[in-house]
């Protein structure tokens, strides 16, 4: 049985359009050029990690905080202060995340398209608001959505006023996304049911362990599946 007058709320990245693949392709392109003499890739990416952990609290998410952390990264491993030479070529790695490329997930377009006829569908997603909106607007989504909000977190803060500004009722709202850190767990803390679709590609910071017995948590292969529910 399909579930008809719901408030489905999207997360955008990893979920609407392919978002952290294009980073994993920096990533490996760098780490591919490092070489550094005595760390493996393993080891190099476990401090890139830990860099971008501590600069996504300084200075939030998107492209400029993970060049960023490419930078510091270098200049950590090679003790001194990274070259012009060597700053312009990591932006020259990342020149897909500069211009700001969007790819669709298969079957997004369609799905939302059909959701929005039986369904009030809103988009929340976290971020640099420029590089969202951007991002959004290469899309073509816009359109589906009666309101987008681009949050610098997506914590249970966000969520509590979300369902206040907009007069939720928990029982049939719905956080649709690939991250359990920020989609799944904290829709659910206050109230929300949830949809987890896992993502390949998903961030490792976004990682976290979902409860397999919480019934209040949808979990599906793929986007299109949505129709098969709602």
């Amino acid at each position: 049985m399909r579930l008809t007058g719901q408030v489905l709320i999207f997360d955008a990245d990893d979920t609407l359009w392919e978002n952290n693949v294009l980073f994993e392709r920096v990533i490996d392109d760098f780490l591919h050029w490092l070489e550094h003499p005595t760390l493996d890739r393993a080891e190099i990416r476990a401090i890139l990690n830990d860099i971008e952990a501590a600069n996504a609290v300084a200075h939030g998410y998107g492209s400029k905080m993970f060049l960023r952390s490419l930078g510091e990264c270098l200049e950590r491993l090679r003790e001194r202060p990274a070259t012009t030479e060597e700053l312009g070529h990591i932006n020259e790695l990342a020149v897909a995340l500069l211009e700001g490329r969007v790819e669709l997930i298969p079957g997004v377009a369609e799905t939302l398209t059909d959701l929005g006829s039986r369904h009030d569908l809103l988009l929340l997603t976290k971020g640099d608001t420029d590089e969202q909106q951007r991002k959004l607007d290469l899309s073509g989504l816009a359109h589906h959505f009666s309101s987008i909000h681009i949050v610098a977190e997506k914590d249970v803060d966000t969520y509590r006023r979300l369902t206040q500004d907009h007069e939720l009722t928990p029982a049939t709202t719905w956080m649709i996304g690939n991250s359990p850190k920020s989609d799944i767990l904290p829709a659910r803390q206050v109230g929300m049911n949830a949809v987890f679709i896992p993502n390949d590609n998903t961030w490792v910071l976004e990682h976290s362990e979902l409860d397999p017995d919480d019934e209040g948590v949808l979990r599906l292969r793929k986007f299109s599946e949505l129709r098969d529910h709602f």
